[in-house]
């Protein structure tokens, strides 16, 4: 009888052992080794993968390779386009994650049936066509060259992409694909790589764009080995929470563009729709001032846009204070609550301080630091912040307020959406561009920062 050939795999990392060990050399967790099957002994080769249509290549000098005509196509999705860069890459493979229940195969399934005229095939592992098409007639079918193919067999699909040459291709989900040259289960270390690395040699060899959605762990990672996200041109993380109606689709790599845009999608009854202005979503309007709200201009990437900060500042009724931040880091919140104590003199220490971000939306950009500070300050004192005030810049351990990135552009987007006065740094350039019809304050100290909140 033929030996069956076994290795170890860790499922973090993807690293290979030929023995179970407790810890990983390759990236140091322990208990992540999983045994699986890699493939049975015999006399003969191991066949090949059936993949047709995948021409050798031949290296070549680079003044010699012609570039293509077509070096960005429009998929109809705005916000989609807008997180690649300008549009898809011909030939690119992108890898898309996110919560269960996030939207990630609707959002796939809009962009199969919005592809700009663009002939697609939709391969699902985890549903059935029936199934597909009751989604697509909530969403709206609008592309009539869009192809359905429920199908797990790795083999069998790469033939059905040779056949019908689609010319952008979804894989719902790369861990429900495997491959019979290995004789581990779907979803495992070993299949997940034969199966990424095999789908990237035919998008590359053939110009097919592929996107391929995969699962996340309970920490939030891509499940499966780390060579998942290498192999990969651009890995798209979607953000959110289920119990909220707002989206946000992040760009974690991307080789073909930049990794700091974003793109705000609110999920509706028809589907995802793209937001084109996230400010408006993201601003309350308020009948009466209210104490403890602060409006922070931020900026993801290119795209500014303004935020609604709420800061709640009550005596610790149980000795030790408690610090609770939702939509920020814990850690940064803590260090302007201790710079806020040393330096204006207010007696965080004995105050539970809760912070929140208005539409769920987790921000890192420290440009914020500076509303999150007002906030808080308005709390203590219970008085709202004057109307039409909003606040950009990031706060240093000495209490200095530095430029935030992009203050230029967190300028006009405030200007544009008719707030009369932003308080930033005093160290920004004299050469910065000054928007007509509103008021810059340039504060050098957080101790400036109370005058001109509190405007009378």
């Amino acid at each position: 009888m033929a030996k069956v050939k076994k290795a170890y795999f860790c499922k973090n990392c993807g690293f290979e052992a030929p023995k179970w060990l407790g810890k990983c050399p390759a990236c140091g967790e322990w208990n992540s080794f999983t045994e699986e099957i890699i493939a049975k002994e015999s006399g003969g080769s191991v066949p090949a993968l059936v993949a047709g249509g995948m021409p050798a290549s031949r290296p070549q000098r680079v003044r010699d390779i012609r570039e293509s005509d077509r070096r960005r196509i429009d998929i109809g999705n705005r916000e989609v386009n807008r997180v690649l860069g300008g549009g898809l890459v011909p030939g690119s493979l992108i890898l898309l994650g996110g919560e269960p229940g996030i939207g990630k195969s609707t959002l796939s399934l809009q962009i199969a049936l919005a592809a700009n005229g663009l002939r697609t095939l939709y391969v699902s592992g985890e549903e059935s066509a029936e199934q597909i098409k009751m989604r697509a007639a909530r969403i709206g079918i609008g592309n009539d060259e869009c192809l359905v193919y429920p199908e797990t067999l790795l083999e069998n699909i790469v033939a059905q992409i040779t056949e019908q040459q689609p010319d952008v291709v979804v894989i719902d989900s790369i861990q429900t694909i495997y491959t019979e040259l290995i004789e581990s289960s779907a979803g495992s270390v070993s299949q997940i790589r034969e199966c990424a690395a095999t789908l990237l040699k035919y998008a590359k060899s053939t110009g097919t764009s592929i996107f391929i959605i995969g699962h996340i762990t309970k920490d939030g990672t891509i499940a499966g080995p780390k060579i998942l996200e290498h192999i990969v041109d651009v890995v798209l993380q979607f953000e959110g929470d289920s119990n909220n109606i707002y989206r946000i689709l992040r760009g974690n790599k991307n080789r073909f563009g930049a990794t700091f845009e974003i793109g705000v999608f609110e999920m509706l009854e028809s589907g995802l729709r793209g937001v084109d202005n996230p400010s408006e979503i993201l601003l309350t309007h308020y009948e009466e001032p209210l104490s403890g709200i602060a409006v922070g201009a931020a900026a993801d990437g290119v795209r500014p846009y303004l935020i609604e900060v709420q800061a709640l500042v009550s005596g610790a009724a149980y000795g030790t204070p408690q610090r609770t931040a939702t939509g920020f880091d814990a850690k940064r919140m803590s260090m302007l609550l201790a710079v806020v104590e040393k330096r204006l003199g207010l007696k965080m220490f004995q105050k539970d301080v809760f912070l929140n971000f208005a539409g769920g939306f987790k921000v890192a950009d420290p440009g914020l630091d500076l509303s999150v500070v007002a906030a808080v300050v308005s709390s203590y004192y219970d008085r709202p912040v004057g109307e039409g005030i909003c606040c950009a810049g990031e706060i240093g351990l000495s209490g200095e307020i530095r430029p935030a990135p992009r203050t230029e552009q967190r300028i006009s987007e405030a200007a544009r959406l008719g707030f009369r006065r932003i308080i930033v740094s005093g160290y920004l350039p004299k050469g910065s561009k000054r928007p007509e019809g509103i008021e810059i304050v340039g504060i050098n100290s957080i101790t400036e920062l109370p005058r001109a909140l509190f405007v009378e």
